[in-house]
């Protein structure tokens, strides 16, 4: 084992945001000629004419990085399974091999520009994000509940089989995403880099104490509330939609993830009344009768839970009826012909 993984955390904290302010200074020598935006379904940041070498070098660094990626996980399930507080050596390539593709995007979009974007919809990249909160809410159902520490029925198989491959859908989530974007300077895009930062270096960490730390994992969470508020409010301004993303991704907190740090009563009722305070008084200067919509995010998180969980439940149970043993496949059983 090597250093302790809780230090490698908080230096891996600091070399995030160093790395997104390298980014921010990356975005100076930037000039490229853009399309006007075409509206909320249209990624500005992408060449008028794409050529064969941008579009390579954009999926050509994403299928290289996200190759690694899962053979790390591959061979850490198969080869360290336990959990330390020191680092495996598996856990250094990851973050060395992390840290080498980051400084590759960044060449990258210096020298052709063009991420992912160009050939998939701008809606794919968010979409990937938000899966992995909602699987991450599947995990943790049975520890702290899905709704005020009530867990919701989802089978264990369910659970465990989240648990033992979620590393692969985290690890698709958080590349793909780094490579969708150019690595401009924008508010909208540091914000969202360094959160991809934070979530490689959670996919760095695996199989150590750190990549369990309840208070980190809820940190990682809630980092979506900033992200899609400061967000929003870039995109629609101060009179726009903020405030449904601040406290429809506040409300699951209070509805679920305030519920598995172990905090009394008291101070959860305390946390329930300083939310529907603010949320009250936010929309008093705007209207009351939009209040509503501070529920739209936690109702499409709960059904995305719902039907997740059961296709997912249907799909293990396909597979175990498929791996069953049939009557006239048992071993010196041979099925009658028929003449």
């Amino acid at each position: 084992m090597l250093t302790n993984s809780r230090t490698v955390l908080g230096l891996g904290v600091a070399a995030c945001l160093l790395l997104t302010a390298g980014v921010w200074a990356g975005g100076w020598w930037l000039d490229v000629a853009l399309l006007p935006d075409r509206g909320a379904s249209w990624y500005y940041w992408k060449l008028p004419e794409p050529t064969f070498w941008t579009r390579a070098s954009a999926w050509g660094g994403y299928a290289a990085h996200q190759l690694l990626s899962w053979g790390l996980i591959f061979y850490a399930q198969r080869h360290v399974r336990e959990y330390a507080r020191g680092l495996h050596p598996v856990n250094v390539v990851a973050l060395v091999a992390n840290g080498a593709f980051i400084a590759l995007h960044e060449l990258q979009t210096q020298v052709f520009y063009d991420g992912l974007a160009q050939d998939v919809s701008v809606f794919s990249s968010q979409a990937s994000v938000v899966v992995l909160l909602i699987v991450v809410l599947i995990m943790e159902n049975r520890r702290r509940g899905m709704f005020f520490g009530r867990p919701a029925p989802i089978s264990a198989e369910v659970t465990r089989f989240f648990r033992t491959y979620h590393g692969y859908l985290f690890s698709w989530a958080a590349v793909y995403t780094f490579w969708f974007h150019p690595m401009e300077s924008t508010s909208g895009h540091l914000i969202g880099f360094v959160y991809m930062f934070l979530l490689l270096l959670q996919g760095s960490l695996f199989f150590t104490r750190a990549h369990t730390d309840r208070w980190w994992t809820l940190t990682l969470e809630v980092l979506v509330v900033v992200h899609g508020t400061l967000v929003a409010v870039m995109n629609t301004g101060p009179d726009g939609l903020w405030p449904m993303f601040l406290f429809g991704f506040l409300g699951v907190f209070i509805i679920t993830q305030m519920h598995g740090l172990g905090l009394s009563k008291p101070t959860r009722w305390v946390l329930v009344s300083g939310y529907l305070a603010a949320a009250i008084g936010v929309y008093s200067t705007r209207s009351l009768a939009d209040l509503g919509e501070i529920v739209r995010i936690p109702l499409i998180e709960y059904l995305v839970v719902a039907v997740l969980a059961l296709l997912t439940w249907l799909g293990l149970r396909a597979r175990r009826f498929a791996r069953a043993p049939r009557p006239d496949r048992e071993p010196g059983v041979r099925a009658e012909s028929h003449t």
